[in-house]
């Protein structure tokens, strides 16, 4: 049966991707996911450190005000906008025959844009500014330096997922993703799906009941030993993209912006506009290691590329309404002020 694998070429001992994106599984194939337990990390460890800035006065919003302002920036800003702007940007450029009426709600089978939330939420604060008379720019500075957690952790859990992996690689630490199945079915022999459709059906992960069955055989393969050494001489080995993404959009935006928000004296706005740039940045070069998304591109820009590119305008106009207003935090006051 799998004599055609072992002519394949051989392959170095790259990790092969064999992480469930359920916490809990129940047997009726619902259970509790990492990616849904990361949105809501993003927002308690976002909210706990936006009150602490909120606490130390480095934001015009009161600390009583905080909860709120997290839990409806969420729905609205993140949830809602990350959806609109993965429809508008991605979902309407592909073909959704074979899925229901319904399928822009479809939030459980994934489809959400980081820009689209990041213009969610500039929107949701400018209402909350107006609404609660405080000032638009010290919100959103605090906002913009407590994203970059949830942007960590939504990237890992997209790791976890198996899912927006890397271009082919070499690097030792390369990983063998088995939703590469997914992509490029043709690579393979035309009898393997329905191979390990049959081998992992009878253990009740499987049900082909549409065209979206091979997702189904992508996500059980990991847990079915007999799959996965085979699969080692045929998978593509890839830089794990979202793990760059995490570090990049993660570790170094927060790191750059806890350090203006706190050790910088800058304008209201500033920080927003170093956001927006540093992000737009960072992703332009983390999008270099993944697999451009297939809705579109802008010539040798990927969508993610290309949108990032507006980012930078935006910033820069930040930046320059900042300065020009010369509005400071409390915590940056002088004693006497």
């Amino acid at each position: 049966m799998w004599r055609w694998v072992w002519q394949k070429r051989a392959v170095l001992a790259y990790y092969f991707h064999d992480l469930s994106p359920f916490i809990v599984r129940l047997p009726n194939g619902m259970g509790l996911h990492w990616y849904g337990l990361a949105y809501v990390l993003s927002f308690v460890l976002g909210g706990w450190l936006y009150r602490w800035l909120a606490e130390h006065k480095y934001t015009d919003l009161p600390a009583a005000q905080v909860s709120d302002f997290i839990t409806w920036a969420a729905v609205f800003g993140v949830m809602i906008g990350g959806r609109l702007g993965w429809i508008l940007f991605y979902g309407l450029q592909q073909s959704h025959a074979q899925d229901p009426w319904y399928w822009p709600i479809q939030v459980w089978k994934g489809g959400m844009a980081s820009h689209g939330g990041i213009i969610g939420l500039v929107l949701f604060t400018l209402y909350w500014s107006k609404a609660h008379r405080v000032s638009w720019t010290s919100i959103g500075d605090s906002l913009v330096v407590v994203a970059p957690v949830g942007l960590f952790l939504v990237r890992m859990a997209n790791f976890i997922n198996g899912e927006l992996f890397g271009r082919p690689a070499t690097v030792s630490w390369a990983v063998q993703f088995p939703k590469e199945l997914l992509e490029d079915p043709a690579t393979l022999p035309p009898d393997f799906l329905a191979h390990a459709a049959k081998a992992v059906e009878p253990f009740g992960d499987v049900v082909v009941l549409d065209d979206h069955w091979r997702e189904n055989v992508a996500d059980a393969i990991p847990r079915h030993s007999e799959l996965i050494e085979p699969l080692r001489h045929v998978l593509t080995p890839r830089h794990p993209s979202q793990i760059y993404e995490a570090l990049l959009e993660g570790v170094v935006l927060f790191s750059i912006l806890w350090i203006l928000r706190t050790r910088c004296r800058v304008p209201r706005g500033v920080i927003t506009g170093a956001f927006f740039i540093f992000y737009a940045v960072l992703r332009i070069i983390g999008e270099i290691f993944r697999v451009p998304d297939p809705a579109w591109s802008m010539g040798a820009l990927s969508a993610g590329q290309f949108l990032s590119i507006f980012l930078v305008f935006i910033g820069a106009a930040f930046i320059a309404w900042g300065y020009q207003t010369k509005e400071y935090e409390r915590a940056l006051l002088p004693p006497e002020a």
